[in-house]
């Protein structure tokens, strides 16, 4: 038990640690921080990221982070920058160089390569005093008081903070840029966050039935084409229009209702005006849809309002949404 209670502490004093670090860096977004963060969106080169060891993982973080919300960017690891890779700096190219310390030996021997090609650097480092500090262009500071190792050695709260300040650029960046829902689709197309921003209601319809009756229909109809079709739902159709829908759930309250079915017809126990989307609807908005207005079923329409088929929550669910 002590064992645990230990090990509690331990976690919540990390977390806490770094959290206090991440917002003490409010106070280092000034308008130097700004002038950077123009400098970059009004730059016509790349955005080169650089670092050594843990630095140079956080590093590569960020520029996944640059790249999906609209800012180019190349990660050049600072070991290899000085065996042949420093050919990927062009001349308009900004350089942002992560250094906890900013004395690393790695540092202190790209940082001078880089100021002879007269490329811009911005250092971001947590020692306003250091090597990268004193010979950068710009500097985005980063203090970190302690470490949460308790050896106050391995780069925890330090990379944290770096992590957020990358964080804090891009989404700056990613405004300055007008970034929205759809550029970002294009930029991230995979997975299940690219099938989030991408995946459409015709998409889905593609694979399922399509159930129809007449507003005539007698109940043994609707019933024939519900089970067929395997939907738990089918259209009523009336004038060549989408008159109601008839589910499982409008079924068995009929069967609660009326003790005499055969002569009922589908207009009379349809559910009028059901919730129609086009084609090019997006499935994750339609699950968010039918969990906000409890239904199972959403019809799927053209352009002109016309009836191409019925999407079901479990197809949905299928998907991942």
């Amino acid at each position: 038990m002590n064992d645990k209670l230990s090990i509690k502490k331990i976690a919540i004093e990390t977390l806490n640690l770094e959290a206090k670090s991440i917002k003490e860096l409010i106070n280092c977004i000034d308008y130097d921080f700004e002038k950077i963060i123009y400098l970059i969106h009004n730059n016509n080169g790349k955005l080169i990221i650089t670092g050594i060891g843990k630095s140079a993982i956080i590093g590569m973080k960020i520029v996944a982070t640059l790249n999906s919300t609209g800012t180019p960017s190349i990660f050049l690891h600072a070991s290899d920058a000085m065996h042949g890779d420093l050919g990927v700096i062009q001349k308009d190219d900004i350089i942002i160089c992560l250094s906890k310390s900013g004395n690393s030996p790695e540092i202190k021997m790209l940082v001078p390569v880089i100021k002879k090609r007269n490329n811009i650097l911005i250092g971001l480092t947590a020692k306003l005093d250091s090597f990268l500090a004193k010979k950068s262009d710009y500097v985005i500071y980063t203090p970190v008081t302690k470490e949460a190792c308790p050896n106050n050695l391995a780069p925890t709260t330090s990379t944290t903070v770096q992590l957020a300040i990358g964080d804090a650029i891009a989404m700056s960046l990613l405004s300055l840029n007008n970034i929205k829902t759809k550029d970002f689709a294009e930029l991230h197309p995979g997975g299940q966050l690219g099938k989030s921003l991408t995946m459409t209601l015709g998409e889905i319809i593609n694979k399922t039935e399509k159930p129809t009756v007449n507003y005539n229909d007698k109940v043994q109809t609707v019933i024939n084409e519900i089970s067929s079709k395997r939907l738990g739902a089918t259209i009523v159709i009336k004038n060549k229009k989408i008159a109601g829908i008839i589910t499982d759930g409008d079924l068995r309250r009929m069967l609660q209702k009326f003790d005499e079915i055969k002569n009922i017809f589908a207009e009379k126990i349809m559910t009028k005006n059901p919730i129609k989307k086009e084609k090019s609807f997006l499935a994750s908005k339609a699950r968010k849809l039918m969990s906000k207005k409890k239904i199972n079923h959403i019809v799927v329409v053209d352009k002109n309002n016309s009836y191409i088929g019925i999407v079901h929550i479990l197809d949905l669910i299928k998907e991942g949404f």
